[in-house]
């Protein structure tokens, strides 16, 4: 009897230092929500890691970069604190791009972002073991980024920076209506461009207008290859083309003496001497792609069932000091609608 007594004793024990453990890990995990509520969903015991695989440095690339950020800080993922950043720049080297696609795979980041198509295509190939973000990527289904656009099926999902080609090549013939041929310059290498380009050719015909396609494949055939549509062209398109974004003060550097017109996929290559643009906020698709991020990092969606995200607005940006010099005086509703880049490709350097 006193065996039993003893044994009753013991369990009686064992059950209440269950209920107190239990009670103590209950008081862990609301303290532990009420930090992730607090902080925008993230925990604060957690320290996350996000790799940024970045293509070149321009304006759109950097402003995706800055958007992206922007929306995680404002979520509770507080550099420094919560989140580190680990950015890798390829400088349009394709080469440098599977380097830096190497490197995030072996840190196993908890998140990795690629910025551009040849940037996103070498990540794509190295990272499988966690989450990845793509952007600044025209068509990533048609990149073989993911399986369809509408359900990417693996590891990967993002956002797209297909512009509104058909409108863009619309602004020719309002600005140079006595127009009746157009150049089209891309960089062959890259699939993103070559879809635009494409997109351009339907719409010049779609608009009445002859074109002509002029290539280049690398940084030092810009020069030649932009002497050789004058006196061919009476205006030129460039899609959101890498290279040539980086390239664009040396393509204005001829076009615009030569009275060539330039119209161009994004506002940053308007700021270096494209003369106008309907297109992409780079930095509201930073933003949103971070917005995407959050929701993975704060487990509430997998990329694989998260589509492709599109900007459904788009910005008028024009460059008055170019305008000028072309002899071009730009529509009322351009102007009062639009935002003049002129100069602010140099007030990005100084600063």
């Amino acid at each position: 009897m006193k065996k039993m007594k003893k044994i009753l004793a013991g369990v009686l024990a064992a059950a209440a230092v269950c209920t107190m453990l239990s009670a103590c890990e209950g008081g862990a995990a609301s303290s532990g929500a009420a930090s992730a509520a607090a902080s925008g969903g993230n925990t604060a015991e957690k320290t996350y890691t996000i790799g940024i695989a970045q293509y070149n440095t321009h304006p759109a690339m950097d402003n995706s970069l800055k958007g992206f950020q922007e929306a995680l800080t404002d979520a509770g993922f507080i550099e420094g604190e919560n989140v580190t950043y680990n950015i890798q720049n390829a400088q349009g080297d394709n080469s440098t791009c599977t380097t830096v696609a190497s490197t995030m795979a072996n840190q196993h980041p908890d998140l990795v972002l690629a910025i551009a198509t040849p940037m996103a295509q070498a990540v794509v190939k190295a990272v499988t073991d966690v989450p990845v973000l793509v952007t600044a990527v025209t068509d990533p289904a048609a990149s073989n980024l993911v399986e369809s656009n509408e359900a990417p099926g693996g590891n990967v999902t993002g956002t797209s920076d297909l512009t509104p080609v058909a409108e863009q090549i619309a602004l020719i013939k309002e600005i140079v209506p006595d127009c009746e041929t157009v150049g089209i310059m891309y960089c062959s290498s890259e699939a993103n461009s070559q879809q635009q380009a494409e997109l351009a050719e339907a719409a010049c015909e779609e608009n009445g207008l002859q074109y002509e396609v002029f290539t280049v494949t690398a940084a030092n055939e810009i020069t030649q290859v932009a002497q050789s549509m004058v006196g061919k062209v009476q205006a030129v398109y460039i899609p959101t083309d890498n290279m040539l974004a980086s390239g664009m003060k040396v393509v204005s550097g001829v076009t615009t003496p030569a009275g060539l017109p330039v119209i161009v996929g994004e506002s940053g290559m308007v700021s270096n001497g494209g003369l106008l643009t309907v297109g992409i906020n780079y930095e509201e698709l930073g933003r949103q792609t971070g917005e995407m991020a959050v929701k993975i990092l704060n487990g509430e969606a997998q990329p694989a069932t998260m589509p492709i995200e599109y900007q459904e607005k788009y910005d008028i940006s024009y460059n008055s000091e170019a305008a000028a010099e072309l002899g071009i005086t730009l529509p009322d509703d351009i102007l009062s609608e639009g935002t003049d880049m002129a100069g602010a490709a140099d007030e990005s350097e100084a600063a």
